[in-house]
């Protein structure tokens, strides 16, 4: 039985992974991790260029303005820019103002600041470009203009310097948080996990769609082609039902180390052509958010949550193949079990998005009961635990409950994969379902 088991899970690799499809597919895959990962450097290469500051000229008939309006443009895009390099370039424009359309033309790029002062108002200001300037320059500059009215008007009411410098000093502020199991380092932790880690269940959102439909394919297909009937009278149902279940998941165990593998690869890439990065500098962000991460309470607590993340995981990729096995063995085309698997997308879709929302539902009972919840605990719980909501106990109880429910869709599938591998008829499906379960072995 042995031999033909492992002779199964071989061909149904094999099947899977030396194909053409697999081939282009993981291609196709890698170069959309890369060229993500390393998007700025491939956008310079095309004519984009992230490293050159924003030309801004301005005109100043204020003869005051420029150069609080100078600094405050650098001061703005060092808070949102990660770098030691002002995103702006400004420049003093000293020619006549009726040369400005001239200037644009010869460069498309710059942008104009035209500076007047109004009695009634104080200053005032014209924005010139050729086009359409990008949202975050726009709110920038605008920023620093309203900035630099506060700081004439307060100016104008002899305010001496050291009341003036005061205004703008930024704010010492110490946090103090009266729960002892908490840090303060521990918020922007809690920030950081909200947004970060939705992104990295997703490959296991997307790999346990994969498998589902997969296992559901390749039954049907041997249904289709009457290949089931030889198969089957050559081993038996269990030993084929397992064969599948083992397949898929070592193929989405493939498929997932071959994702990481292309991350990494793109890391590299990006390290050795030394990246632009949108945001200037993506490998310091990533270094910044381990180390929150490291000094939090979370750091010390990795060492548990990720082989308990890890189990739940791999113990709901079976739970969805053994699933998939036992719908598709019941169905006898691909569009029968596209409308049976519906309800366990939706279902997954609803575990991912409440992960994504799980900070929102702090304290919500709802939500935790959802993390006790076969095929969603394993994207919900790891994010509900990392968050603090949930504790290890929780955890343990969401293991040991997908534990009870492959448990029991091995006793009851099996049941019903028997009876409906060999089964052509699309007829009152589930009450042969119903019936083949609570038929004894």
């Amino acid at each position: 039985m042995r031999s033909k088991l492992n002779y199964l899970i071989g061909a149904s690799l094999k099947r899977k992974v030396k194909t053409k499809w697999f081939l282009v597919a993981n291609i196709i895959i890698a170069l959309v991790v890369v060229g993500i990962i390393n998007i700025d450097s491939i956008i310079t290469f095309f004519g984009g260029d992230f490293d050159d500051a924003q030309k801004v000229y301005v005109i100043d008939d204020t003869n005051r303005a420029y150069d609080i309006l100078e600094e405050q443009l650098n001061a703005s895009s060092l808070q949102i820019v990660d770098s030691d390099e002002s995103a702006f370039e400004v420049t003093k424009y000293e020619d006549d103002i009726d040369k400005v359309n001239d200037l644009i033309e010869e460069d498309n790029d710059i942008i104009v600041i035209h500076l007047k002062e109004l009695e009634e108002k104080g200053l005032s200001a014209k924005i010139i470009s050729q086009s359409f300037i990008d949202t975050m320059d726009y709110q920038l500059i605008t920023n620093a203009l309203t900035n630099t009215k506060v700081s004439l008007n307060i100016l104008d009411s002899n305010i001496s310097i050291e009341d003036f410098n005061k205004i703008y000093d930024p704010i010492e502020i110490e946090r103090e948080i009266l729960n002892e199991n908490e840090k303060s380092e521990d918020e922007n932790t809690n920030m950081i996990m909200t947004t970060v880690f939705p992104v990295i269940i997703l490959p296991f959102f997307m790999l346990s769609i994969f498998l589902v439909q997969m296992i559901g394919a390749e039954v049907n297909d041997e249904k289709t082609t009457r290949g089931m009937e030889i198969i089957i009278s050559n081993v038996s149902p269990k030993t084929h039902f397992f064969s599948k279940v083992i397949a898929g998941n070592l193929f989405v165990l493939i498929q997932g180390v071959l994702l990481v593998a292309y991350a990494v690869v793109g890391f590299v890439i990006r390290n050795m052509v030394g990246g632009n990065s949108i945001v200037n500098g993506l490998g310091s962000e990533v270094g910044d958010i381990l180390n929150q991460i490291m000094s939090s309470n979370l750091g010390s607590q990795l060492i548990y949550i990720i082989p308990m993340i890890l189990v739940l995981m791999i113990l709901t990729f079976i739970a969805y193949s053994l699933l998939a096995g036992v719908l598709a063995s019941m169905t006898t085309n691909t569009e029968d079990f596209q409308q049976l698997q519906t309800p366990i997308m939706i279902i997954s879709l609803v575990g991912y998005y409440l992960a994504m929302m799980a900070s929102v539902f702090d304290g919500a009972l709802f939500i935790k009961i959802f993390a006790f919840v076969p095929f969603i605990s394993a994207i919900l719980a790891p994010s509900l635990l990392i968050l603090g909501q949930i504790g290890i106990i929780e955890t343990i109880i969401s293991i040991l409950i997908m534990v009870a429910t492959n448990y029991l869709l091995i006793k009851y599938g099996m049941r019903i994969y028997k009876v409906g591998i060999l089964n052509y008829s699309s007829k009152g499906l589930w009450k042969k379902m119903f019936k083949a379960a609570r038929k004894s072995e």
